[in-house]
């Protein structure tokens, strides 16, 4: 038979309401009975009523997350990241796809929004102005997006591709193309802000190609383009669109990385895959939907939640080098 709260109680040697809080509102029962509770129910193996614990605490004990598309592995990283931590916490999470769709993306989380506590928004396609009106309307942490006033965790793109300018300059590549995502993704555009800066600062030209869909054919549609730059370098909004850009590449007999190199951003799985194995910079995905479930967590519980709005963290890029990079010693072929 399943354990009772009563059998919680008796074990942990506490009345069934102190056992309620310590489960339910552990910022309200002081540190050493919480453990003793905590230690009492996980050797009784008890799970706490989640309809029970609603009446009490006035919370769902469900979050909502919503993405821009599942089928883009970026984001089942950044799913596993906020699956886990929020299993940790006793949170269900409700996950959403919009498909690429920023008209849909509002009324979506809007709907969503009234089955959870609060919503994790993972490089929201909306506009500032949609997303502040959201964010009267429920509590909400961004991943991969910055908007004031909204707790928010970032990657340091701008660091990571003056890591990719810096590898290709130091392999004597002076003339760099640039295919760039969706032109309402805020990370493209804080990509070719770090891009332009560290072309400047190395004295190398930058050439940008235009934006392209978030996917291996946006990276198909680009390579054409690409090549028609004469750079001897390519940095892509993605590994998806850089694995793309390689098939098409091979498909016309361009040698990568001898005729042109090519650098992506992510390290999905699939990066180290390709042939030849994707030069990307690495972003941690599971670990800012950990730190995205922390944060929601703590503007829920907070007296004065405008103290946590104002926290954000930056998470560092990596540049993973592998085969896709190389010595500038030819131009591309047209």
């Amino acid at each position: 038979m399943a354990a009772t709260i009563r059998d919680v109680a008796r074990l942990a040697g506490v009345s069934p309401s102190t056992v309620s809080r310590a489960l339910s509102m552990p910022g309200v029962v002081n540190a050493t009975t919480r453990a003793r509770v905590q230690a009492a129910a996980d050797r009784l193996g008890y799970e706490p009523n989640r309809a029970a614990r609603g009446l009490i605490t006035g919370r769902t004990g469900n979050i909502g997350l919503v993405v821009p598309d599942l089928a883009n592995p970026f984001f089942p990283s950044v799913v596993k990241g906020v699956q886990a931590r929020a299993r940790a916490s006793d949170v269900a999470v409700f996950l959403a796809d919009t498909d690429e769709d920023a008209r849909a993306e509002a009324g979506l989380v809007r709907a969503l929004a009234k089955q959870v506590d609060g919503m994790i928004l993972c490089s929201p396609r909306a506009s500032q102005e949609d997303l502040a009106a959201i964010a009267q309307e429920t509590t909400v942490v961004l991943v991969n997006r910055l908007v004031e006033g909204i707790a928010a965790v970032t990657f340091d793109n701008e660091g990571g591709m003056r890591q990719a300018v810096a590898h290709l300059v130091a392999l004597g590549h002076r003339k760099i193309a640039w295919v760039g995502g969706p032109q309402t993704s805020w990370s493209s555009a804080h990509r070719i802000l770090g891009l332009t800066a560290a072309a400047r600062d190395s004295g190398a030209e930058l050439i940008e190609v235009g934006h392209f869909a978030p996917t291996y054919d946006g990276g198909m549609a680009a390579a054409d383009q690409a090549v028609a730059t004469g750079a001897t370098a390519v940095v892509t909004y993605n590994d998806l669109v850089a694995i793309g850009l390689l098939a098409r590449l091979h498909a016309r007999g361009i040698s990568v990385p001898d005729d042109l190199s090519v650098v992506g951003v992510d390290d999905i799985a699939m990066s180290r895959m390709s042939r030849p194995a994707l030069t990307t910079v690495r972003l941690p995905k599971q670990r800012a939907g950990e730190i995205a479930v922390e944060l929601l967590l703590a503007v829920l519980d907070a007296p004065d939640p405008d103290t946590i709005v104002g926290s954000r963290g930056s998470l560092p890029g990596e540049l993973i080098v592998r085969d896709s990079t190389g010595v500038a010693h030819r131009q591309a072929r047209p």
